[in-house]
This record gives structure tokens, sequence and C-alpha cells, in this order.
């Protein structure tokens, strides 16, 4: 095994210890809140533990996908399972959004009529919460960075600490004022967080899904760039998706001069274009397919060209 799939698989390891961890705690915090929420009564809790649930089967889903993208490649799956991660993202996104959309229409009926609540034990499982969910921060921030799936378990790690955060604010102002709103608004705070970065993320693994061009990427640069390059007439069919994080593919047809099929100069010209899209763009694109056509092979192509 060379040195970079060794580094590769010690990464993987890393980032599904990570989410193992992250699971357990949050399940954790899980059971104690869905305690509070029936000992006090309160939405905010209510919510930060309906918010928690689907936190840990997000995170759940994670660790799934963070197993299958440790698996290796197969014939039948030439690029093994590393878009796991892009539907477990997808997924977590997804579920994320309308937990938030539920909690905005909830709170909003309660700031009609709001319920009795509680305030020493909002404060004690609120501050369960947000302690459990720091330690979760800590153990996926070294991490977050690495593919969809860790940057959406972080997200949902990350409003769960501010959920808490607003529980916790929510009972000191019942505790000092008696204003049983305070829960409600809460909640509807939880929600405004919760909704931008889920609906941001689901943008982002909607757009893999969709086989989108890699943000960062301008394709008219690249087009530019690469006719640019000796002996290149004209290149058409030029397409660019990414199959998971930090895993860019580009594939064109590139037309160039006759000669270059007779005096073995093709050969360099293919390795002036892989450097080209490999090296000179922010978006670096390891995984690239050129065909190397003659002029009047175009004409045999019956599919529009761009």
């Amino acid at each position: 095994m060379s040195g970079h799939d060794h580094d590769h698989a010690s990464g993987a390891i890393g980032n599904r210890n990570r989410l193992a961890i992250a699971f357990a705690i949050t399940a954790t915090i899980l059971v104690v809140e869905v305690i509070g929420a029936v000992i006090t009564g309160s939405l905010a809790l209510i919510v930060d533990a309906a918010h928690m649930l689907t936190d840990a089967g997000g995170l759940a889903v994670a660790l799934l996908a963070a197993n299958l993208m440790m698996r290796p490649a197969t014939s039948q799956r030439t690029w093994g399972f590393a878009r796991a991660e892009v539907l477990a993202a997808t997924a977590q996104a997804a579920v994320l959004f309308a937990v938030g959309l539920y909690v905005l229409v909830e709170a909003i009926q309660r700031l009609i009529s709001p319920p009795e609540i509680s305030s020493r034990g909002l404060l004690i499982f609120g501050i369960i919460g947000l302690v459990g969910n720091m330690i979760s921060i800590m153990v996926l921030a070294g991490g977050r960075a690495a593919n969809f799936n860790l940057r959406a378990a972080f997200l949902e790690v990350l409003n769960d600490a501010l959920g808490s955060a607003a529980v916790i604010i929510a009972a000191i102002v019942i505790a000092l004022t008696g204003w049983q709103r305070a829960d409600s608004i809460a909640a509807i705070v939880i929600g405004a967080l919760i909704l931008p970065r889920a609906a941001r993320l689901l943008r982002d693994t909607v757009n893999v899904l969709l086989e989108s061009t890699p943000a960062g990427l301008d394709l008219d640069a690249v087009r530019s760039h690469l006719l640019g390059v000796d002996h290149v007439r004209e290149v058409h069919d030029l397409h660019a998706s990414q199959i998971a994080s930090g895993l860019p593919v580009l594939s064109a047809h590139v037309i160039v001069d006759e000669d270059c099929f007779t005096d073995g100069h093709a050969p360099q010209i293919l390795d002036q274009l892989q450097s080209c899209v490999a090296e000179h763009f922010p978006v670096s694109v390891e995984h690239s397919t050129f065909q190397l056509e003659p002029g009047g092979h175009q004409r045999h192509e019956h599919v529009p060209h761009a």
C-alpha cells in the first residue's frame, strides 16, 4: 500500500471514530432531553429533543456511510461507495430542514397560547444538552472539512448546541420574569438557526447528485486553457462533475493536429492536458479523461457538442 493510500485509510478510520463518539453522546443527550421534556412540558426542550432524534438518526446514517466509504472499488461499483457520504448528507439536510419548518409553525402556535413551563427543570436539561453538544463539537471539529458527511454531522451538532443555549436562555428569562412565551421564542430561534444551514447543505449535495459542475471550477476558463496547449485545435463535449467530497472528475474530446497521431506527439499532449486541469485551477482535477481526435472525427459523432 502506498503512503497516500495509508494516509487516506487512516483519515477514514479517524472520521468514522469521530462520528461514533458523536453518535454515542447525541443518543445519550436525546434520552435525557426526552425525560426533561416530559417533566417540564417545554416546547423548546421537546423541539430540541426531536432535533436530537433526527441528529442521532443522521449520525447513525453518517456512521454507516463512513463504513461504506472504506470498502474498495469493484467492477460493479468502480468508485466504490464514495457517494454514500453525499446520499447520507442529503438525507440529513432534508430531515433537518423539515424539523426547522415544524419548529417555526409549532412555536408560533404556542406564542398565542403559552403553557406553564418549569424553568428550573428547563435550565438543568438545557445545561446537560449544551455540555454534551460541546463535547461532540470538539470531537467533530477536526474533520468537518473532510467531506459532506462530516460537514452535515458537524452542522447538526452545532445546531444542537445553539438550541441548548436557547433553551438555557429561555429558562433564565422565565425564572426571572415569569414570561412563558420565552420558551416559544427560544424554539423560533432554534428553527431560524436550522433552516439556512440545512438549505445550503441540501443545495450543495443535490448539486453533486445532479452532476453539476463542481463549485469553483469555471468550465469556460478550463476550455480556454486547454485551447492554449500546443497543437490543440478544438475542445468539445467538455463535462465536469463530482463523485464525492474532494473527488471531481472531468472529461473532454480534444481535436489536435493530424500529424500528432503519426509523429508520436499525442502522448505528450495528453500529459499536458491532464497537468493543466490538475494544476492550474482552484479545484484540482486529478481524475480526467481526454479523447484525442483528428479533425474529421467529429463528423462521426451523433450527439450535440458543447
